[in-house]
């Protein structure tokens, strides 16, 4: 095998639960140790991420103030000295032939980037468990070329990825950071891959609070986004047109609500939206059903939660939006 040389950019924030075994999975990987290297750049843990990060020699320990995963990926890539940099999360957790399989497609010369997949640490959880039927169901429905990479697990050329100036640091939080980066790499035209076989397991968020939170500022920092990519809204291949219908549905049973509490509509139209609504959830919790019952017959409930907390993070974005335009 032609080894390449790697470098993997771990960014870490109070990761001292994670970090160890992340690491540890990183030493462990099928590929000439001499040919890659591994840079973890802490963003201004307050815990032992620190100290777990320096028992190990082969690790270099990059730090900064706390100013996001963006910046510190960004700071990572400019500190590294190798052609194509890796980036896996800290809370992840890489299979032994995790580099060969992200870095196989760069034999494509038009290959910029790569994408690879999730799989479930934490399956004893269900919240955890529907996060990874989600995204299982998303990568399915990919094609070989993508216009999407997640940084979870991703490869891209360095000289490509400084060219375009890496993530846009305005994004404080892993949300959207990611898929502008993207959609900046998609505009020069090249080849971006998914590979399913680069896969690394995840610790999905593991209670119901931390899962809509997190989809509160996606939809939240998604207003930014399509700001700037208004040529990619509903036009890309990761999020399906159905999830922007339920949100949209979502938020008009909501007013449909509120109008009938004052008595402007009948209460009829709000019960026939909220079994529409329902309804809609119904192919993705019967395919979950199948495999688990009490994630299944959950997945109404948390698709409909999921869906409303989105849209109300896209109202506070567009909100925000409009007062910086003042």
């Amino acid at each position: 095998m032609n080894f390449r040389k790697v470098s993997i950019i771990v960014p870490a924030y109070n990761a001292e639960k994670t970090i160890e075994l992340c690491l540890k999975s990183l030493l462990n990987q099928s590929y000439q140790k001499n040919k890659y290297e591994i840079l973890v750049v802490d963003d201004g843990s307050k815990d032992k991420t620190k100290n777990i990060i320096r028992k190990f020699n082969r690790v270099k320990l990059i730090e900064q103030n706390h100013r996001g995963p963006s910046v510190a990926r960004n700071l990572g890539a400019k500190k590294s000295k190798n052609d194509l940099i890796l980036f896996i999360d800290s809370d992840c957790i890489a299979p032994k032939y995790w580099i060969k399989n992200i870095i196989k497609p760069f034999k494509d010369k038009d290959v910029i980037a790569v994408s690879g997949a999730y799989k479930t640490k934490n399956k004893d959880k269900l919240i955890a468990r529907f996060v990874g039927f989600e995204i299982e169901e998303r990568h399915k429905k990919l094609g070989r070329e993508i216009d999407f990479v997640s940084t979870f697990s991703a490869a891209y050329l360095r000289k490509i990825y400084l060219k375009v100036g890496g993530l846009d640091e305005k994004f404080t939080r892993a949300s959207a950071d990611d898929t502008s980066l993207s959609f900046k790499l998609d505009r020069l035209g090249k080849k971006m891959i998914f590979e399913p076989k680069a896969y690394v397991y995840h610790h999905h968020p593991d209670n119901l609070k931390k899962y809509l939170k997190r989809k509160f500022w996606m939809g939240y920092w998604r207003v930014f986004l399509y700001r700037d990519f208004k040529e990619k809204f509903m036009r890309h291949s990761y999020t399906p047109k159905t999830v922007y219908f339920r949100i949209a549905l979502t938020g008009i049973a909501l007013l449909a609500f509120l109008f009938s509490l004052f008595g402007f509509i009948p209460f009829s139209i709000f019960s026939f939206l909220i079994l529409f609504l329902i309804l809609t959830t119904i192919p993705f919790s019967a395919k979950v059903f199948i495999k688990d019952i009490s994630t299944g017959l959950l997945s109404p409930i948390i698709i409909i939660l999921r869906d409303f907390v989105s849209g109300l993070g896209i109202v506070f974005g567009l909100v925000n939006l409009i007062l910086k335009r003042k």
